[in-house]
């Protein structure tokens, strides 16, 4: 049987890290920890759950990532965020799948918790990501903050039944902060890559996002929240664009 090691980023994640580490405590061979300096009980919260903690500075959410599985002392790796964890029928899926690993990479739905509500509908639900993967055949990439495994050979991912369990923003507040902080990584991400806008995007993307998320992917049937989540996604798209576009506007 192939060993399995969890492998989990975290920086000031001390409500959220605990309950990670115990959704995966009984299928792992190893928890690994890649801490980002946090200045709460995150590193101590983990270390009480016999999670091996290693401690380094920030360099963005791909690099670190990939940190992580280096440090890692197996080959197959289940990558989670720290406000993750397994529900009971995909930490069922991965321990069978362990017993004999028939492929290289599995993917998995991700149900996202919203203000105490699960989203079930939307653009971001099933959300499918690939997290369990042999690191041989697999490293991080995307764009930050959009982080992705990215397969080094054309080989099809497995998919696993249940889901990953993300709980996101406990306000809307929180949310409106994470659209600041992430449209700003992503328009920085974009720029450095030479990617540019334009302000038909500027106007058209964020309302195409939100017909998407409310409409198309019937986010209407989550009701209050689904509204707000579409909203939400137009607006982190507006912003996203607008600072790109000022960006190359500067640097002329």
């Amino acid at each position: 049987m192939e060993k399995l090691s969890v492998v989990i980023i975290t920086y000031n994640e001390e409500k959220n890290i605990a309950r990670c580490i115990d959704s995966v405590k009984t299928l792992a061979d190893e928890i690994l920890v890649l801490d980002s300096n946090s200045t709460d009980l995150t590193a101590a919260i983990a270390e009480s759950k016999n999670a091996i903690v290693r401690k380094e500075p920030f360099r963005g959410h791909i690099q670190m990532k990939n940190r992580a599985v280096e440090l890692a002392s197996n080959e197959y790796i289940l990558s989670l965020d720290a406000d993750e964890a397994l529900d009971p029928a995909l930490a069922d899926s991965i321990r069978k799948v362990k017993e004999n690993f028939s492929s290289r990479a599995y993917r998995m739905n991700r149900c996202t918790n919203y203000c105490g509500q699960f989203i079930r509908h939307g653009t971001w639900y099933p959300d499918r990501k690939i997290r369990l993967f042999d690191r041989r055949i697999a490293q991080w990439g995307g764009t930050n903050p959009h982080d992705k495994i990215v397969l080094k050979e054309n080989i099809n991912a497995e998919q696993l039944q249940g889901d990953i369990l993300h709980y996101s923003y406990y306000t809307i507040a929180e949310h409106v902060a994470q659209n600041n902080k992430f449209s700003s990584i992503a328009a920085e991400s974009l720029f450095a890559n030479g990617k540019r806008t334009s302000l038909f995007n500027i106007i058209l993307n964020p309302f195409w996002a939100f017909m998407q998320s409310y409409f198309i992917k019937a986010g209407l049937l989550d009701g209050l929240y689904g509204f707000i989540i579409s909203i939400q996604i137009s607006h982190m798209t507006f912003l996203k664009h607008i600072k790109l576009y000022l960006l190359w506007k500067s640097s002329k």
